[in-house]
């Protein structure tokens, strides 16, 4: 199978199956001497991990990361950092309950990749989606944590700002909050709400989408290119690349379609320090694909878990109709563990675009031009 690969010069290629005895991934294009050590890496996984609360899978998996290459002891400083060659990454499974989906072999559950899958290859890993699972998404959290070390001064932080129909209190928005629940929520009221509406969701089997909400700050102006390298168009993609992602906006999103050209235009003035200040950032820190140097603003929609306890209607790959119920552990609400998911995903478009930069035009700014 091709296209595991994502990214120009930071480059990262993910491999393995949801039941499979390990998942891993290389990074390619990390430049030398950054400190990277597998703590680093584990930190960000643990936000990810499985299991943590009622409301998520209780698949019981440690994602306990290994580096097996690209790191080397700096005689000068006695620390670990990478040395430029390819990065290699590797988590074992180690709580795989293959025969969950023994009834479903030869059966497509609706809503998941099984009969497209099936009908590309002529075969499928029908154990936890194999390579369509959520499962692979630990190491774009993995590779994502050394992305964080490639741009000086970046600051990507998610959170979840709806569940089903019910948004938060944007009034209320508090990172600290983020880290206080288990739903990533910047609004404590809201998720004090969600429990109690996931319970239910929960309870009756079923499950239900939410929207997730990246923040990219320190992003230098200039990362981007057009037309064809935009950076936004690169968000997307690496947004939509996620399980379960069916709609990414950037800014205001669709909401600009309903804004008047007063309303929508981040006007500027020079700051403090003689560079341009905008007064709003309704663009969400992208302007011709090109980063402006504000916040990057990045949403994305997750479907509800397609795995639900209640039967529908689908067919067989024999050409049967058929029920499905599907047995196993699954999130009643998929978005929750998306949000580390996302932040990882934008970090590694900011390194790569950050080192395209680099490479093309040097660190310094063009701006100001004489006068």
């Amino acid at each position: 199978m091709s296209h595991n690969s994502f990214g120009h010069l930071f480059r990262i290629t993910t491999f393995g199956e949801s039941h499979g005895p390990a998942i891993g991934c290389v990074v390619d294009g990390c430049p030398p001497r950054i400190p990277l050590t597998e703590a680093d890496i584990q930190a960000e996984l643990d936000r990810r991990r499985p299991g943590q609360s009622r409301f998520t899978t209780q698949r019981r998996e440690p994602d306990t990361v290994r580096i097996v290459s690209g790191v080397f002891t700096d005689e000068r400083t006695g620390k670990q950092v990478t040395t430029g060659t390819p990065i290699g990454l590797v988590i074992e499974n180690v709580d795989q309950r293959s025969k969950d989906y023994g009834e479903i072999k030869d059966r497509y559950r609706p809503g998941h990749a099984d009969f497209t899958y099936d009908v590309k290859y002529g075969i499928r890993d029908y154990r936890g989606g194999g390579r369509a699972s959520a499962r692979e998404t630990a190491m774009r959290v993995a590779a994502g944590a050394i992305a964080r070390k490639v741009v000086p001064g970046l600051v990507v932080r998610g959170a979840l700002v709806q569940i089903g129909p019910h948004k938060i209190d944007r009034g209320n928005w508090d990172w600290e909050e983020v880290g206080r629940n288990p739903f990533f929520c910047p609004d404590a009221k809201a998720a004090a709400f969600f429990a109690d509406y996931l319970d239910g969701i929960r309870k009756n089997g079923s499950s239900i989408g939410a929207v997730i909400e990246i923040v990219a700050e320190g992003v230098p102006a200039g990362l981007g290119a057009p037309v064809y390298g935009k950076l936004d168009a690169d968000l997307a993609a690496a947004l939509m690349s996620i399980n379960a992602v069916k709609g990414v906006e950037i800014g205001e999103g669709f909401e600009a379609a309903a804004l008047t050209g007063e309303e929508n235009a981040d006007e500027m003035r020079l700051g403090n320090d003689g560079k341009p200040l905008f007064l709003s950032n309704h663009a969400g820190g992208i302007l011709g694909g090109i980063s402006t140097g504000q916040p990057v603003v990045a949403r994305f929609a997750v479907k509800p878990t397609s795995s639900i306890l209640n039967p529908r209607l689908s067919v067989d790959r024999y050409g049967h109709e058929a029920d499905v119920l599907t047995k196993g552990r699954h999130d009643p609400c998929v978005g929750i563990r998306a949000v580390p998911v996302g932040e990882a995903m934008v970090a590694c478009v900011m390194a790569d675009h950050y080192l395209r930069h680099r490479g093309q035009v040097g660190q310094s700014s063009s701006w100001p031009f004489p006068a």
